[in-house]
């Protein structure tokens, strides 16, 4: 199986720049086959990698918990649904020499989708066998960890801004891991947007508070906000963008 690394975080804390970094890292050292999965409902992993997506696994979700209802069934009479899951993922999936990236995306209808979560769990998980990494950007919830439908996490990152509510939130996600049993074998705290890449006492004491193991802290970056408002990919940045260096160190001391 895969070694499964993810990214977890308050909103607008850098989580999907960071993961993005991380991917970009892994590509250039030539530690592949790497599966990037988008598992935020709010997508955006594709736009730091540079990569454009048409079709989201949510939308095929949604076309196959419709296809009852829908006054011509696009599923053909020959196909069960999951046949037809299998045919449609392929269209989801964005192949690349570097890395495969495909978006979970979400979901616009109400009702249950339990068989179909249930069928898209099975489809990751045949994925995920062919790749050495796979590296998950997800939504602070963690809702698609605790439904059960990604692998099993090896090391989670959990990505905080430099202030004490940032802080609480990340804690919590760390306590909710533990509650699901995620049993990942690491759990790291980075620190993300710090000036000058610096905490002071009263952050650190509350990381301590949390039990949060601090790997690393990168700092603030204005070319990250140049990148962004300029639509370049934030993969792109220059090898000596402080981020980028930060980054890098981190997933040096993480042993990738």
């Amino acid at each position: 199986m895969a070694y499964t690394i993810a990214f977890a975080g308050k909103g607008g804390t850098g989580k999907t720049t960071l993961c993005g970094l991380l991917i970009d890292y892994l590509a250039r050292k030539g530690e592949g086959p790497i599966l990037a999965v988008d598992a935020d409902a709010n997508s955006n992993l594709n736009e730091v990698l540079g990569e454009k997506v048409t079709t989201t696994l949510g939308d095929i979700r949604e076309e196959v918990a419709r296809a009852e209802s829908m006054d011509v069934n696009p599923i053909p009479a020959s196909m069960s649904k999951s046949e037809y899951m299998d045919f449609r993922f392929g269209d989801a999936l964005i192949e690349s020499d570097k890395y495969d990236l495909i978006v979970m995306g979400r979901t616009q209808g109400q009702g249950c989708y339990c068989f179909v979560n249930d069928i898209l769990k099975k489809q990751i998980e045949k994925y995920s066998s062919r790749y050495k990494y796979v590296v998950v950007d997800n939504e602070a919830g963690m809702e698609h960890v605790s439904r059960g439908i990604l692998p099993a996490i090896d090391t989670m990152f959990l990505v905080s801004d430099c202030s004490r509510r940032g802080i609480q939130a990340v804690g919590r996600i760390k306590r909710l891991a533990e509650e699901l049993e995620l049993n990942a074998k690491n759990i790291y705290l980075i620190v993300n947007h710090a000036p000058e890449g610096e905490l002071n006492e009263g952050i650190r004491r509350e990381i301590e508070a949390q039990g949060l193991e601090l790997i690393g802290v990168v700092p603030y970056d204005q070319l990250v906000y140049d990148y962004d408002a300029e639509g370049k990919p934030t993969v792109s940045l220059p090898d000596d963008a402080p981020s980028k260096q930060a980054m890098y160190r981190i997933i040096e001391k993480a042993g990738f």
